[in-house]
């Protein structure tokens, strides 16, 4: 519910601060017992927290084994303080109830309680720990993956380390806590320090979304516990290198070596690489840290004959192979390191116009993906996660770009499975990119001594995912000479072998070059014809974040996220404010643009449901546009090279950027981006009234048939044509007819396209609707985020189509974990109209939950009378009611459908 009163949320929060929270939390602390063996990590499960203004005692006192924590907070071990609260149900209290993504009810936890304000005094996270008894060699270490923003460490009474030495939201450090631990219970607490994004080199949204009231501030990667005897092994690294024709690799294996003791020692190395065994024996000085590289062609292992090699999606598979190598002092074992790695070459190259060509195993590749967002709270949820990436391979793209927010091993483990290449790099229009700004402010020696330590982590932690093809150095900007030499020596310090790129701007430095990247915009709403231009965003070179703005989710989730007045809002003041459109302060807070074009092209809208759907038609329209306009220009003498759609997904629900929202529900962006991406494809294009075929593949197609047919609003058929024959290259765009002009056309009209494989399957499937009264931009009144239009496209007569009939029959099995239905959708002869738009989707009975996340094989189809698909969803098996199927179209009336039935209830 909306909130009535600021201060009657104050109050709330000040009461439920003062609770005990045990009560209401939904699961409560334990201790973390560490594995009695050496080389473990451990990591701690569970902390309590508590703000320093209710928790006023010395840290000493607070990490003693002993200190009550009845009125503290458990929380999970990757837990910001913001999610720490949720997680107990602390913002439910009074008026707030707890949902902070509805409506603007995040926008009220940001205000003063009493004490000045939640977030701006450093939290204590305590967490208690067991040890079994050890031997005398034995260490403990405690190993943090980065804390937001800071934090002081203290373990049994005794501080272990400083804030000053550990900053940031990215650099590991390990610290040997060995003499102020003991066999039995043990307690680690951290002060942690509040950070401002603009101020400290952690993490910041810009307009991706409102700032989280604590910046984020807590230990998100969590903190691990080591044991390990005295010599640990870290950073585990090999690099592979590829021959020209695949067949052969070479693989350079290291690992750093330290001794934790103050005498000298040697220590055994041994282990196997792609199950190829390693030996190797090093003296190490008292506390010496030594990279070991074992020797080329040991045991044949530095070799490898015909590899198996790590492809893209849709390009070959993915294997992976493992290395591992313990260390024994002694004739004991004392610590172990493992690590998988995959076999491919990555190379770039700038093309003859000066933008970026990535080529992998000798391949050069159109790259096509997404802007990733994380939960805007850190929040680590690995189901999520791997929903997400399932949804990237169904979306068919082949990149997530990481722009800050940089994940954990586990999201680079994903995409190495998936065959999903990333790009990372550091964040914008923060303190990261403040040196690199006119009037930014400049960074001090701490700065410089985080950053590094942050670019040494992050490459220490991406350069065996074989998934991982570049790192930017800057983003909006790239970086000034001292960051930009610092970085690239970082890189290169550990081995860095991918290109580095200077910024996802066309700027460059003299340790990178030029970054072949261009920025130019769009953020907001343009039609679908302009990613044909050769201007601007349109589709050349590498675009390394674009997008047409607004994407607004189905109806029962703009129902969730906004308040009834918000709703209202949405489709009736386009100059509206939408708390979820943007910050505040944002260019993006206002859907004009979007909401003005969708007015003029496909009417006024008459209520929010009427919105909604024209937005799904807008939504689907643009984001095909924009992959195809890409995937159609691959081949030519000005060769679009890449493309990252902003966004692929939202740290919010959010009616900006996103092929799918928050809650994991697909609507007209994704099933556009799902269509203009797959393997095989056929399309039209804007420019040229070409049809186009596309092959994403390696594997040459050979006899494909295309099918073109121009239909008026009536169905009629005004044109059509097969074009047999088709000899297709992998990794190839190419015309295969150029549409003539058409008479007596309606104002609206489709183009209906489908190409078959030689032995006559459907491989693609492509159906737009276009006007007669095309849009007209406005090119020389451009900014960094829009191009007006001087005449919008006039698409009103899609009001006018008579409703559809259809049939559907639904079938549904279970597969593992999963349940598979399938849906025959059929438009029978007697209809008085196609089906447009027919959206699916799978309910857990006849009024129960969406089910999700759910992959289909095809949705938001168009069907003529006397057509019919077939239309597979997959998702997870859950007992309980049984599946029904929702269909709701443009022009047919809602229905729901049960498994052997093809009568439809409306609704």
């Amino acid at each position: 519910m909306p909130i009535t009163t600021r201060s009657a949320l104050v109050a709330a929060i000040a009461v439920s601060l003062a609770t005990s929270p045990v009560a209401m939390a939904a699961t409560t602390y334990t201790d973390t017992r560490v594995a009695a063996d050496a080389a473990t990590v451990t990591p701690i499960a569970r902390w309590q927290i508590q703000d320093s203004t209710k928790a006023q005692e010395p840290g000493a006192a607070i990490s003693a084994t002993g200190f009550a924590t009845k009125e503290w907070f458990p929380a999970t071990g990757r837990a910001t303080v913001m999610a720490g609260l949720l997680e107990n149900g602390v913002l439910e209290k009074g008026v707030f109830k707890g949902d902070v993504f509805y409506s603007d009810n995040l926008r009220a936890v940001q205000v003063p309680d009493a004490s000045g304000n939640l977030f701006v005094t450093p939290w204590w996270y305590r967490a208690g720990f067991s040890l079994a008894k050890a031997p005398a060699s034995r260490h403990t270490l405690l190993r943090t993956h980065g804390i937001i923003a800071s934090a002081d460490v203290w373990v049994n009474g005794q501080q272990v380390a400083d804030h000053a030495d550990i900053a940031g939201a990215y650099p590991v450090r390990d610290i040997d806590v060995t003499r102020q631990v003991h066999a039995g219970a043990n307690a680690v607490a951290l002060k942690v320090h509040p950070g401002d994004p603009r101020m400290s080199l952690s993490i910041g949204w810009v307009d991706w979304n409102p700032t989280p009231p604590d910046n984020n501030m807590g230990p998100w990667r969590g903190v691990d516990i080591i044991q390990t005897g005295p010599v640990a092994l870290s950073a585990p690294h090999v690099l592979t290198t590829l021959s020209d024709d695949l067949k052969q690799a070479t693989l350079a294996v290291k690992v750093t070596a330290t001794n934790l003791d103050t005498v000298a020692r040697d220590a055994t190395l041994a282990g196997t690489v792609a199950g190829k065994p390693l030996q190797a024996t090093v003296h190490l000085a008292p506390g010496e840290a030594k990279v070991v590289s074992f020797a080329s062609g040991a045991a044949g292992a530095a070799t490898l004959d015909n590899p198996r090699v790590w492809w893209p999606i849709a390009m070959g598979d993915h294997p992976l192979y493992d290395m591992a190598v313990t260390a024994t002092v002694d004739g004991a074992l004392s610590d172990r390191a493992a690590t998988s790695f995959g076999v491919r070459r990555v190379e770039s190259k700038l093309t003859p116009q000066g933008y970026r060509q990535f080529i992998v195993n000798g391949k050069p590749l159109l790259i096509r993906g997404g802007g990733w967002a994380p939960d805007m709270f850190l929040r680590d949820d690995p189901a999520r996660m791997e929903a997400e990436f399932s949804y990237v391979v169904n979306l068919g793209l082949n990149t997530i770009r990481s722009e800050g927010k940089l994940e954990n091993d586990r999201f680079y483990d994903l995409a190495d499975r998936n065959g999903i290449l990333v790009l990372a790099g550091w964040e914008c229009c923060d303190k990261w990119e403040a040196a690199a700004k006119t009037g930014g402010q400049p960074w001090n020696d701490a700065d410089m001594r985080v950053a590094q330590a942050s670019m040494a982590s992050e490459a220490r932690l991406l350069r065996n995912h074989p998934s991982v093809i570049g790192f930017f150095i800057g983003s909006d900007h790239a970086p000034p000479p001292a960051l930009s030499k610092m970085y690239t020596d970082t890189l290169r310090a550990e081995d860095w072998s991918l290109p580095i790129i200077s910024a996802a701007v066309p700027e460059g430095t003299p340790e990178t070059g030029p970054s072949g990247m261009k920025m130019a915009g769009p953020y907001d709403w343009i039609p679908p014809s302009y990613w044909y231009a050769d201007k601007l965003g349109g589709a050349f070179g590498f675009d390394s974040e674009v997008s047409a703005g607004a994407v607004i989710p189905r109806l029962e989730d703009v129902q969730r996220m906004l308040s009834p007045q918000e709703q209202e809002a949405l489709w009736k003041y386009p100059e509206a404010r939408q708390f979820h459109a943007s910050a505040d302060w944002s260019t993006f807070a206002v859907l004009t643009p979007f909401d003005t074009a969708l007015a003029r092209r496909y009417g006024a809208p008459t209520g929010l449901a009427d919105y909604v759907a024209k937005a799904q038609l807008d939504n689907y329209d643009n984001v095909r546009a924009q992959f195809e306009a890409f995937n159609a220009h691959m081949s030519s003498t000005n060769p679009s090279t890449g493309v990252i759609y902003w966004m692929l997904n939202n740290a919010w629900p959010s009616l900006h950027w996103h092929l799918y929202d928050y809650y994991l529900n697909p609507a007209g962006a994704y099933y556009g981006a799902m269509k203009a991406n797959e393997p095989l494809h056929i399309q039209y294009a804007y420019d040229s009234h070409a049809i186009m075929v596309v092959n994403h593949t390696l594997q040459d197609q050979h006899a494909l048939q295309a099918t073109v047919k121009v239909r008026n609003l009536d169905g009629s058929v005004r044109f059509q044509k097969q074009v047999p024959g088709i000899d297709l290259a992998g990794n190839h765009t190419q015309s295969v007819l150029d549409l003539p002009a058409i008479a007596n056309l309606s104002t609206v009209y489709f183009i209906e396209l489908e190409l078959a494989t030689a032995d006559g399957k459907t491989a693609s499937r492509n159906v737009y609707w276009l006007s007669t009264g095309p849009d007209k931009l406005d090119w020389a009144k451009s900014n960094w985020y829009l191009t007006p239009l001087t005449q919008y496209g006039d698409f009103t007569a899609l009001a006018s189509l008579p409703k559809a009939t259809r049939e559907v029959h639904v079938a549904t099995a279970r597969d593992g974990d999963d349940e598979v239905t399938t849906v025959t959708l059929s438009v029978p002869s007697s209809s008085p109209a196609a089906a447009v738009q027919e959206h699916l989707s799978i309910h857990r009975g006849a009024k129960g939950e969406l089910a999700l996340p759910v992959r289909w094989s095809d949705n938001d189809v168009t069907l003529w009378p006397g057509e019919s698909i077939v239309l597979t969803a997959r998702y997870p098996a859950r007992g309980g009611a049984g599946t029904v199927v929702h269909v709701e179209g443009w022009n047919a009336p809602a229905a729901q459908f049960t498994a052997g039935g093809t009568q439809g209830t409306k609704h």
